[in-house]
């Protein structure tokens, strides 16, 4: 059983929104850094978002007021809303502690074209 599962990954058109989710099999309740990470084809994994365990987000430069992550540690979920979707965010959305930790879970594939 993967210690991660992401979900919510589908088709958009730009300017779209999705709503990713990670369910994890276990408390989250002590784990400080929860994140979202993304890798492109040919390039390596890069952090896109943190929620620490008070919910104070952290976001690369990139993607500053399109995206917002938050936890519900009651479900062991991590989410990450985008909007204004770009073709640029077509990657594969992964996500893990920060400092990663768990093995890589499948990831969910975000699509953004016309």
């Amino acid at each position: 059983q993967l210690p991660l599962v992401e979900s919510g990954g589908a088709l958009v058109q730009p300017g779209g929104s999705l709503r990713l989710s990670c369910a994890v099999s276990g408390s989250i309740f002590s784990i400080d850094g929860m994140a979202w990470y993304r890798q492109a084809p040919g390039k390596q994994r890069e952090l896109v978002a943190i929620v620490y365990s008070g919910g104070i987000p952290n976001y690369i430069t990139s993607v500053k007021g399109r995206i917002t992550i938050s936890r519900d540690n009651t479900k062991s979920t991590v989410y990450l809303q985008m909007n204004s979707l770009k073709p640029e965010d077509t990657v594969v959305y992964y996500c893990n502690t920060q400092p990663q930790f768990w093995s890589w879970g499948h990831g969910t594939q975000v699509t953004v074209s016309s």
